[in-house]
């Protein structure tokens, strides 16, 4: 498929369907728990399916775990029933640290699943695009270093920040292409962390080594969608725009009304009804209103798709999730 133009023929399109950022909540289509899913990729190649088959999405998207490459490099991941699993702990203390750091093959950890997964799923879905989900640079080299000592050694040892980031884009490079072999359409790259650096930094910590990735892995029939969901993005927006993905995706720390002023026309950005407050926490009442509401504002742009904010939580209910849906159907549809 030519996901380029397929991004333009939706841009085209006076009908859109939404693309949320939703697999974990399979496990209560299951009947399974989060743990179990992470850890089988037949279990996570289902959850998609049954998703797909259950609403109308504009693509099918995997898992945003971002525990998930960081625990390929050595570090200690966190699991629950009904949780999202993290990352405890750090591995690089200093320079030395990051010089020794060693960049794994792809398959180590749960990245082979993860893998599989995808190559099932695109097996099982074949009426949409199969998107694979995975973490950007600096939200990885920030799980190796810990979230917020990466923020101090930005300015006391950026040379020491760059390795890791060199390192990790290697490895996500590497990462990125086995997917596209695997069969998916594309990746969904996450790099939250991010959206919490001033303009400068996210043009030297950020912004660059995204790009790298994306240079070297964007094609015609593989596309990378940029998802930030830090408050901070509009500020640095011109630095995110710069790195070429095909799409952007953003969360609902920000307004998206105030965020399409700053997209130009023939680039598709998707957001952001909020995953806690509405999916997960709301009423079909509410988020029907706060869909419909954003439709209202910013469907005049002819690149916006309506999305999640962020990754739906597990157990977010399904009666919001598939209000959302009908919101955005009864919206284009009168």
């Amino acid at each position: 498929m030519n996901m380029k133009q397929w991004l333009s023929e939706i841009a085209q399109s006076d009908i859109k369907k939404a693309m949320p950022i939703l697999s974990f909540p399979s496990v209560q289509l299951m009947g399974i728990s989060v743990k179990q899913l992470i850890q089988s990729s037949a279990l996570q190649a289902e959850g998609m399916k049954r998703i797909a088959d259950r609403v109308d999405s504009l693509a099918a998207v995997s898992m945003m775990d971002l525990s998930v490459e960081a625990e390929a490099f050595g570090a200690a991941a966190q699991f629950s029933d009904d949780e999202v699993p993290t990352i405890t702990g750090h591995i690089i203390e200093n320079r030395q640290d990051a010089d020794a750091l060693k960049i794994p093959e792809v398959g180590a950890g749960r990245t082979g699943i993860y893998l599989e997964a995808i190559e099932k799923a695109c097996k099982w879905i074949s009426d949409r695009p199969v998107f694979a989900g995975v973490i950007g640079p600096y939200s990885l080299a920030g799980r190796l270093l810990d979230v917020s000592e990466i923020m101090i050694q930005c300015y006391e040892d950026p040379e020491m920040v760059q390795v890791v980031l060199t390192k990790v884009s290697d490895f996500l490079i590497k990462y990125m292409q086995a997917y596209k072999k695997a069969g998916a359409n594309g990746v969904v790259m996450a790099e939250p962390l991010a959206g919490l650096l001033s303009p400068a930094l996210m043009e030297e910590f950020s912004a660059p080594y995204v790009k790298k990735i994306i240079d070297a892995v964007q094609t015609d029939d593989f596309i990378v969608i940029y998802h930030n969901c830090g408050d901070n993005t509009i500020r640095v927006i011109d630095d995110i725009l710069s790195t070429g993905a095909a799409a952007y995706h953003f969360g609902n720390a920000i307004d998206m009304r105030q965020m399409m002023t700053k997209i130009p026309e023939h680039v598709i950005a998707m957001g952001n009804i909020s995953p806690a407050d509405e999916f997960r926490n709301g009423t079909p009442e509410s988020i029907r209103k706060a869909t419909t509401d954003l439709l209202k504002d910013c469907s005049k742009y002819n690149n916006f798709i309506i999305s999640s904010g962020c990754d739906i939580p597990p157990m977010a209910k399904w009666e919001n999730i598939d209000a959302f849906f009908d919101a955005v159907r009864t919206f284009y549809q009168s």
